[in-house]
Order: C-alpha cells, then structure tokens, then sequence
C-alpha cells in the first residue's frame, strides 16, 4: 500500500522506499526475538544458567528494536505488519533448527542467526544513505547492540587460537555440531594434561627427624 503521507523534508518516494526496507528489517527482529526466546528456554548443560540469564536482556532489548522500527514505519506514513503469517509468507529463512540442546549447539547455531540479521542490517544502513539518515541512525544504533550480543556469544565459540569453533558452518545444524564437537576435543585435551601432570609429578622426598638426645 503506497504511503498516505510522510515527514516533512522527505520525499514521499523516498519516504515510501524506507518504510518498505524497515519492513523487512522488523521481521527480521521479530524472527529473532522468537529465536532468542527459544533458546533461552531450550539450552540446557552444565553452564545452562549464565547462558539462560544472558538472553533475556538479549530479548528486551532485541523487543525494544522491533517496536521502534515499526513506528518509525508508521511515522513515514507505512503500515508496519508483524503478524505471523506475513512473517512466514516473506521471510527468505526457515525456522530455527536446533530443539532442546547443549549449551554449545545453541551457541553456535545463534551466531549463525546474528550473521544473518547484522548483515542484513548493515546493507540497510548502505542503502538509507541515499534514503533517510533519520532512519539510517536508528538503524545503526541497533546494528550496534547486535554485534555487541553477538561478541557475547562468540566469546563462548572462540577457541585458544582465536578462530571461531563454527568457523566454515554453513546451517545451524552444521554449526551447533561443529561447536559441541570444538567443546567435547577441548574438554579431551584438557583432560589428557591433566592426567599427564599427574602421573610426572614426584613424591616429596620424605624429611628424616634427628631425635635430640
């Protein structure tokens, strides 16, 4: 539907053009409010908990985002929709793909999920350049928080060498996999050390007392 009206300074085309791009971008949080919310019930494992309490400030915030880009929508004169079945019918991703799972796949299969959203969000921010830098500042601030979320999880998938553990992953399962095989060979080595420190350590030569006499 053609906008109705936009804000003043702004070409109506233009004005048009951005509601339509923050369209796809309030999908896009929407989806990923969804997905943060399901991991945060589903991970499970022996660090499940700092895991669970760092996604819900990851939730509110991501909420926040959704409710500011559809009234920035409605602000240019768009018709922001969020309804499911306009999400299933134009998103261009399928459904997440790991149920009740370790800590480490669901870590891995959401960075995955943050590629995708930053790096859509940031070809947004290349294209409001010409649109509306009203907008393209609201859109880069919100870029900004994603990555700063997405640091958190990495920091989970940074292996010692520096590299990510889902690096070359090209699905969430395929990432989830590598990342719990990265956590399983880490916990092996560590330990295999440990048993080697053991097994090398000498007794403590045993102290002889002189009795006075």
């Amino acid at each position: 539907m053609p906008n109705r009206f936009t804000v003043p300074g702004l070409e109506p085309a233009k004005g048009q053009a951005t509601a339509t791009l923050l369209q796809e971008r309030l999908l896009a949080l929407l989806d990923l409010s969804l997905v943060l919310k399901h991991v945060h019930w589903n991970v499970v494992g022996p660090t499940f908990i700092g895991v669970h309490e760092m996604l819900d400030p990851q939730v509110d915030a991501v909420r926040v985002m959704v409710d500011d880009t559809a009234e920035r929508i409605a602000t240019l004169g768009g018709e922001p929709n969020g309804l499911p079945g306009n999400l299933v019918a134009r998103r261009a991703w399928d459904d997440y793909e790991v149920g009740r799972a370790a800590v480490p796949e669901h870590l891995g299969a959401l960075d995955l999920v943050y590629n995708g959203v930053i790096s859509n969000h940031r070809a947004a921010i290349e294209q409001l350049v010409a649109l509306d830098p009203v907008t393209q500042d609201m859109v880069i601030e919100q870029t900004e928080q994603l990555e700063q979320f997405q640091w958190f999880v990495r920091a989970h998938l940074e292996t010692g060498a520096g590299e990510l553990a889902t690096k070359g992953a090209k699905t969430e399962r395929q990432a989830a996999a590598k990342a719990s095989r990265s956590t399983t060979t880490a916990t092996s080595n560590g330990s295999r050390t440990t048993r080697a420190r053991s097994s090398t350590t000498k007794a403590a030569p045993k102290r002889t007392t002189t009795k006075r006499s």
